[in-house]
């Protein structure tokens, strides 16, 4: 852990730094991406830092689990969990991960590709 509580997104839960709230829950926050790639592009982080995916352990299945549920929460919302939605975890700075605090996209709303591009 390199920025421990200090990065942007350990702000942003703290709510030192607004955003617009998708959801908010014991172990977990999410909100919406300032540079959305699709219709529904949010990000949900939980509230401890953690620095990507590399870093969990069965420790954090509670964390995870509640990751998932805010997911499909969101996606049952913004109407696309019938549709279909993308759930993206990037680990370090060549998978284009631009923050070090653990982070799940929640991609929808239009027709998804893969490879993504």
């Amino acid at each position: 852990m390199s920025e421990g509580g200090q990065c942007i997104f350990c702000r942003i839960v703290r709510g030192e730094v607004p955003r617009r709230e998708a959801y908010s829950g014991p172990l977990t926050y999410a909100f919406h991406d300032l540079h959305p790639v699709a219709p529904l592009h949010v990000l949900v982080v939980p509230r401890e830092h953690l620095e990507d995916a590399s870093e969990v352990g069965p420790q954090h299945g509670p964390v995870l689990a509640e990751m998932a549920g805010a997911a499909h929460a969101i996606a049952e919302r913004e109407g696309v969990a019938k549709t279909g939605y993308r759930l993206v975890f990037n680990v370090g700075r060549d998978s284009g991960s631009e923050v070090a605090h653990l982070h799940m996209h929640v991609i929808g709303g239009r027709k998804l590709t893969w490879p993504p591009g």
